[in-house]
């Protein structure tokens, strides 16, 4: 030991209660500053023995190991081990863990124990493992742990005075002959979970049966088999359960179109109004059910604690293709939206990991894609269950598409992650939530949310890109006595056969090209451009205006074009929107470029292998 103020470093994972610890400790004796060269701060300050000896302490970066994933946890290691410029290697560490997430915040501290510095243990928050049922003997941990661990309650300045006595018993005595610190990172978890065991006098049935379940949700296997049944089960709600309520609005959207053709005479405000807003952005809005049916399933896995057990075991598959287990959540967010996915992003520390997760984030199935996939099920896949079972086939295919966009990240994500986004890949550490019933209050007010943002979406750039379509559809008006139709004849017929010439080749037909474009503005546009094309093809007829979309497709489309045209928006180039947010995350236009030039490749190759399959096998 120096003859200077012994430096005790306080170390440990993010939310032990680390830094208020500190505060009990330190009080107004504090300093703050940056280490050199880099922009994490330094908290530092002093504190004394019982005899009135000072000692200097700093307050380090909360981690989860000595294996940084960020600039904060590199400086926690550099710290530790003494390799920090113009910072002294501490005389001994305070390991502060919470006693209600032991076997989690126990890794962290074998690693630590293993470092050769004099180790004093802080068992933090003890009152509150009290409250959830669980009672710890710290004296069996610290003989297993062969180093002092003392209970404390920080935020109530309980056990301080024991703790520095630990504190200054381990700096006479030195550094114990712990084991050298082990790099395998599944060995030290078994470890930390058999010593948090152990210390375990009385434990709450709840814990009993959160440790139970976890047991098989967080099972490579079961637990895989568990998130897949889970998923499956939503895609077939999605269908079974809202077929009731779509096909009422559906009808309520038929029944206001009738009443304005009956009270309004022929004419342009009577066009716009029929075939415009009613048949186009109706056509959207008839699929508010099936949104909220799957966002009903999203947030009742996020507020039961589900949610972050799935991306523990997504954490594993993302690491082999070179994501970060920090990209799930922006990703786990693309499925509402790629805007705040992408936006979650910022989150990240490492660039070639954020940017990777940028380019992918399209990829997931977003909401605006649902209602394209939903008449395009209902209209060619049949309604029926599949082997006589009680598993709907149109749900089987909702499941799938899904299914082909996660894969497809991945896989986009692999060859990025060996070419354009080469880099190292940082590994997760994450805190499991406890299980809990879901409010009801707030699930609905989270149903509530998304159904207005939905409705917003349709109020405006769905209303927006509905006229501007209709208008084009409309204009100039195909003259008396010729037998071309109203679509074929207008401008947006005109560029649409135009664009039909690049896209024929993987099935595409007139209807599809005259979709792609405005889609661009928001995917759900493609159900209303087709409905809108529908409506000012029919005219005056009202029984095929009253026809169904979904019916309408199928009497002119072939089954191989419709699953090539549900393959193109698995893969299909995203909003403009999403475009907008990407250029203002990576600071210039190379990148959103670079996205939308893949994902259209992507979607055409995918597309064209999708209709040549399907035709090869007589679906054509």
């Amino acid at each position: 030991m120096t003859t200077a103020s012994p430096l005790v470093a306080l170390v440990g994972n993010p939310n032990a209660g680390k830094s208020s610890l500190f505060n009990a400790l330190t009080g107004a004796r504090q300093k703050i500053a940056n280490y050199p060269g880099v922009t994490v701060e330094r908290h530092s300050g002093r504190a004394s023995f019982a005899d009135g000896r000072p000692l200097e302490l700093i307050d380090l970066p909360g981690s989860y190991s000595l294996t940084p994933a960020s600039l904060d946890e590199a400086v926690t290691r550099d710290v530790v081990l003494g390799r920090q410029a113009g910072e002294r290697r501490p005389d001994a560490l305070i390991v502060v863990v919470d006693a209600g997430n032991l076997d989690q915040h126990l890794c962290f501290a074998l690693e630590l124990i293993g470092q050769g510095l004099p180790v004093v243990i802080a068992l933090n928050m003890v009152d509150m493992a009290a409250r959830d049922g669980l009672e710890l003997d710290a004296a069996a941990l610290a003989a297993r742990l062969g180093v002092p661990v003392v209970p404390t309650v920080a935020v109530r300045k309980r056990g301080l005075d024991a703790l520095l006595d630990a504190l200054d018993g381990a700096l006479k005595q030195g550094a114990s002959a712990a084991p050298a610190a082990n790099d395998d990172q599944r060995a030290l978890h078994h470890q930390a979970r058999a010593l948090a065991r152990a210390a375990i006098v009385r434990e709450a049935p709840a814990r009993r049966w959160t440790h139970a379940i976890d047991r098989v949700l967080l099972h490579p296997v079961a637990g895989f088999a568990v998130l897949l049944a889970l998923l499956f089960i939503m895609f077939q709600a999605v269908f079974a359960w809202a077929t009731p309520f779509a096909d009422a609005l559906e009808g309520g959207i038929g029944a206001l179109q009738g009443l304005v053709i009956a009270a309004m005479p022929d004419g342009f405000l009577r066009g716009l109004i029929v075939e415009g807003l009613l048949g186009g952005v109706g056509s959207v809005v008839v699929f508010l059910p099936q949104i909220l049916i799957l966002f009903l399933f999203i947030l009742l896995l996020e507020a039961s604690g589900y949610m972050t057990r799935a991306a523990f075991l997504m954490d594993g598959l993302m690491a082999k293709v070179g994501l970060s287990g920090r990209g799930f959540i922006p990703l786990l967010s693309s499925f509402a939206c790629a805007i705040p996915g992408i936006m979650a992003t910022r989150a990240m520390p490492d660039a070639q990991d954020r940017l990777t997760t940028i380019l992918v984030a399209p990829l997931m199935t977003c909401s605006a894609r649902l209602p394209v996939y939903a008449v395009i099920i209902a209209a060619f896949i049949p309604a029926t269950s599949v082997g006589g079972s009680p598993v709907g086939l149109q749900g089987l295919v909702l499941f799938g598409l899904y299914l082909f966009g996660i894969i497809g990240a991945l896989l986009v994500a692999l060859v990025l992650r060996r070419t354009v986004t080469k880099g190292n890949t940082a590994g997760m550490m994450m805190e499991l939530p406890r299980y809990q019933m879901p409010r009801a209050g707030d699930v609905l007010l989270g149903l509530w949310q998304r159904a207005w943002a939905f409705l917003r979406r349709a109020g405006t750039i769905i209303l927006a890109t509905t006229v501007i379509l209709w208008l084009l559809l409309t204009y100039p008006k195909v003259p008396e006595g010729s037998n071309i139709s109203q679509v074929d004849y207008s401008v947006a017929g005109r560029i649409a056969s135009g664009l039909e010439v690049v896209v024929k080749p993987i099935g595409f037909n007139h209807d599809i090209a005259l979709a792609l474009i405005p889609a661009m503005a928001a995917r759900e546009v493609a159900v209303a451009a087709l409905a809108t094309a529908n409506a000012v093809d029919a005219g005056d007829d009202e029984d095929a205006m009253a026809a169904a979309l979904g019916d309408t497709l199928a009497g002119k489309w072939s089954l191989a074009t419709a699953l090539a045209f549900l393959a193109w928006f698995v893969f299909a180039p995203q909003c403009i929107s999403t475009i907008a947010v990407t250029r203002r995350e990576t600071g210039g236009w190379k990148w959103p470029l670079f996205m939308v030039g893949y994902l259209f490749v992507l979607a055409y190759v995918a597309a064209g292998i999708t209709y040549w399959t399907a035709v090869a096998l007589g679906l054509g």
